[in-house]
């Protein structure tokens, strides 16, 4: 009797992400575009999950940003808006570096030590020198600064090391909680829960994960009349009636780092940005709208970056606390056997919505810096086919960017709205913190 062999073919497509325009006054070895936009190619390579690579854009500006303030007086240590985050820098053991050469080569070597497959910048390394020869800069300076950047990522790799990352490793496998309320791996790939130990990493600047609990989640019930089923139903008809618009804003704001799309016996993965690398890129593009010189640039995208690693922390920390079952799963078990929301859905419970939290939590920090009413064009997601979308401020950026999760057919709306008001209270701490540092808006900017 012959065996039925099915073969499934994983056919990764990586796509190059968009790349900002770099500020008027700024040169080219010093556009920060080059550099990030490395470290988030590497990790769409390696199918960085949300929160990790929350982690890791955090981990790779907080070297450079150490080193503009240690050189710039009016950016203060990063020690003083952060919990624990300690580094030194001797100027004088690199006599003749220049900073912000440094600063953006740290960003590159932190990450060739902190990525998966780091190993792959060094190309980008190479590229970068080769760059800075073209541009006549003296060899004895290329050194001191790369020599000056490693002890930096040395540094922060070291610091890194501590945050329990490593321990993660370690601990029990995640099994879905057993009962109809909860969630459970969904099609087409069913995938294991992604990080279910992540609210114990030790965060930057809040001090843990369980310390913005968000508004308590509608209670689960089948009852057709019951307030969740209301909810589910919503999901249901959104999703069967959207709009033309609401299709390209859900498609805008995907950022699901890895999609299966299935063809008979094939299944064919996608790798995309994330979440976070989306909201980098928006630091990235309005940092050129607003003509921020480098130091300028170093510090939003660090305190971008900062921000999203905390509140991906304190989202995880809810997310495997209420384990709540994702719309997909409900809505197939008591509505419609054969429904498939337009999105695929994430790996993880449904409350509260990740994009929800780093998104408020990001335009309310991006607002202090650079204000409200600022309008910007987000040409993050045209390597994947998406048209790009023109905002006039970070908010109503965000809450696109929430209400994408029910247009997709992803997350119930009190996951969205909790989670965005979730967001908004880990950002209100996050300013008191770094306005207590003395980090002012940046004013003198022209947008």
């Amino acid at each position: 009797m012959k065996r039925l062999i099915i073969v499934i073919l994983f056919c990764i497509v990586a796509l190059k992400p968009g790349f900002a325009l770099s500020a008027k006054n700024v040169p080219e070895h010093l556009s920060m575009q080059r550099p990030l936009n490395a470290i988030s190619l590497v990790m769409m390579h390696d199918v960085i999950s949300p929160p990790v690579a929350g982690r890791y854009y955090a981990y790779v500006m907080l070297g450079a940003y150490q080193i503009v303030s240690a050189y710039n007086t009016s950016m203060p240590d990063a020690s003083q808006f952060t919990k624990s985050y300690r580094t030194t820098l001797e100027k004088n053991k690199y006599k003749g570096a220049d900073y912000q050469i440094a600063a953006a080569y740290c960003v590159l070597e932190a990450g060739k030590q902190l990525l998966p497959s780091g190993y792959t910048l060094q190309e980008e390394q190479d590229k970068y020198i080769a760059l800075l020869k073209k541009q006549k800069v003296k060899d004895e300076v290329i050194q001191q600064s790369i020599s000056e950047a490693t002890d930096m990522a040395n540094q922060v790799v070291a610091y890194a090391k501590t945050d329990n990352y490593f321990g993660l490793s370690t601990k029990l496998r995640y099994t879905p909680i057993k009962g109809e309320a909860y969630w459970y791996p969904t099609p087409p790939t069913y995938m294991e829960a992604v990080e279910p130990n992540w609210a114990t990493l030790k965060p930057l600047m809040i001090d843990s994960g369980g310390q913005f609990k968000p508004k308590p989640a509608v209670p689960f019930s089948k009852e057709t009349g019951s307030e969740f089923y209301k909810i589910a139903n919503e999901v249901y008809t959104t999703a069967k009636t959207a709009t033309p618009e609401q299709i390209n804003i859900a498609n805008f704001w995907e950022c699901n780092p890895f999609t299966v799309v299935t063809s008979g016996h094939m299944m064919i993965g996608f790798k995309k940005l994330s979440p976070g690398g989306h909201w980098m890129n928006i630091a990235l593009i309005a940092a050129a709208k607003a003509n921020l010189n480098f130091d300028q640039t170093i510090e939003l995208l660090t305190l971008e970056a900062a921000t999203l690693m905390d509140s991906f922390i304190c989202c995880w920390k809810e997310k495997y606390t209420s384990n709540r079952i994702r719309p997909e799963t409900y809505i197939n078990r008591y509505i419609d056997l054969k429904w498939t929301p337009l999105l695929q859905t994430p790996p993880f419970p449904d409350y509260t919505s990740g994009h929800s939290i780093i998104s408020s939590a990001s335009a309310e920090v991006l607002t202090y810096l650079l204000g409200d009413n600022f309008s910007y064009t987000d040409d993050s997601e045209v390597p994947y086919d998406v048209q790009p979308r023109n905002f006039t401020s970070f908010r109503q950026a965000a809450q696109e960017a929430g209400i994408s999760r029910l247009y997709g057919g992803i997350h119930f709306r009190d996951s969205i709205e909790n989670g965005y008001e979730q967001g908004e209270r880990i950002a209100q701490y996050i300013l008191a913190a770094i306005t207590k540092a003395g980090i002012k808006p940046l004013k003198n900017t022209q947008y």
